[in-house]
């Protein structure tokens, strides 16, 4: 136990990157950089960060801010319930701990948004508190040094390496270590083609004795992935858009988006374009087709088509939202949608 702490430390050390959540002892701070890099590379997620820091300085500015411009500065980044948590915990934070961060494993893990991996992460980085951090990098790690067949998506397997990671942890150092491990497993023990040959526990790694890097970590489910088939109207008159809200509990929650009539399966161009038009009452052309979009457990195939005119049934009705381009930029629009607007 004595020499992963060391050598995990001492690896650390040597070849840590400098990022500017490392050098601050704030849990403001260091929650905006964890609940940003969840599901995100920490190259697309320093711009953000600092957007935020920049943004939102204290916990009262972010908690005191409209839902739609935090929305609007995390567009882009995808995963946006993490944006609303974030907002929501912030507007907690101000009204049950008057401002103040909370500064206790169990009360971080209250905050909406917060799991068990990310109460640790603030409680070790902030406040030097004994928990571990166990994500994937971890698991990974983990799995192959000590040769653990253990489905991490498992009950049994989720248990044995929180309690494993636990016993590993330095008292003495938890931030460190817990930074060390986890920036190993993003540099060092990597999903694909680990840097063995280089690694301090080369002559201590199971898994590389046994020949089972490569299928460690084990998991038990496959993520199941969903196709979906969105057909967006682009309607756009001389100086007008027209978009209406997603406010149903799905992705993009309370972003905006063009009008959108969603299909459970491909079909025929020549079908889709004759039903949006006799739906619309309108003439329309397809712009682009079958972008492929994809998130973490669905693929989002899109189609865009164009009109220059607004449809009487949406016309002056509540749902829909008629702006000028130059109002688009405050509401948060999906990536996807601000992607197609760039190229056209």
């Amino acid at each position: 136990m004595n020499d992963f702490n060391l050598l995990i430390i001492k690896w650390y050390r040597q070849n840590k990157r400098n990022l500017p959540w490392r050098i601050t002892k704030d849990p403001y701070k260091i929650w905006l950089s964890e609940i940003i890099l969840q599901q995100t590379k920490v190259d697309q997620g320093l711009n953000y960060y600092l957007k935020f820091c920049k943004n939102y300085p204290t916990i009262h500015d972010l908690a005191n801010a409209e839902e739609q411009q935090v929305l609007s500065d995390w567009q882009g980044l995808g995963y946006y319930s993490r944006a609303r948590n974030l907002h929501a915990a912030a507007k907690t934070i101000l009204s049950t701990h008057h401002g103040n961060f909370p500064n206790t494993y169990h009360e971080i893990l209250k905050l909406k948004g917060i799991g068990t991996y990310t109460a640790a992460a603030i409680s070790s980085f902030a406040f030097d508190l004994p928990y571990a951090v166990v994500d994937g990098n971890v698991y990974r790690v983990l799995s192959r040094i000590f040769d653990i067949a253990t489905p991490i998506d498992s009950n049994e397997g989720i248990k044995a390496f929180n309690i494993l990671a636990n016993e590993l942890l330095s008292q003495a150092h938890p931030a460190e270590h817990n930074q060390a491990i986890m920036e190993f497993g993003a540099l060092q023990c990597t999903p694909a083609k680990p840097n063995c040959a280089n690694c301090p526990f080369n002559q201590s790694c199971l898994a590389l004795k046994n020949g089972t890097i490569s299928e460690r970590p084990i998991k038990k489910n496959k993520t199941k992935v969903r196709n979906r088939y969105f057909h967006y109207l682009h309607i756009e008159t001389a100086n007008q858009l027209a978009l209406t809200k997603r406010e149903e509990k799905d992705i993009w929650q309370n972003l905006f988006q063009f009008p959108l009539i969603e299909k459970d399966t491909a079909m025929e161009t020549h079908e889709i374009q004759q039903e949006i038009e006799e739906y619309y009452q309108i003439k329309i052309q397809c712009v682009q087709s079958n972008i492929k979009h994809i998130l973490s457990h669905q693929h989002i195939f899109t189609t865009f088509w164009k009109t220059n005119e607004i449809p009487k049934n949406i016309q002056n009705n509540p749902q829909y939202y008629i702006l000028s381009k130059e109002e688009l930029n405050t509401y948060p629009i999906p990536r996807v949608i601000d992607r197609y607007l760039e190229e056209n």
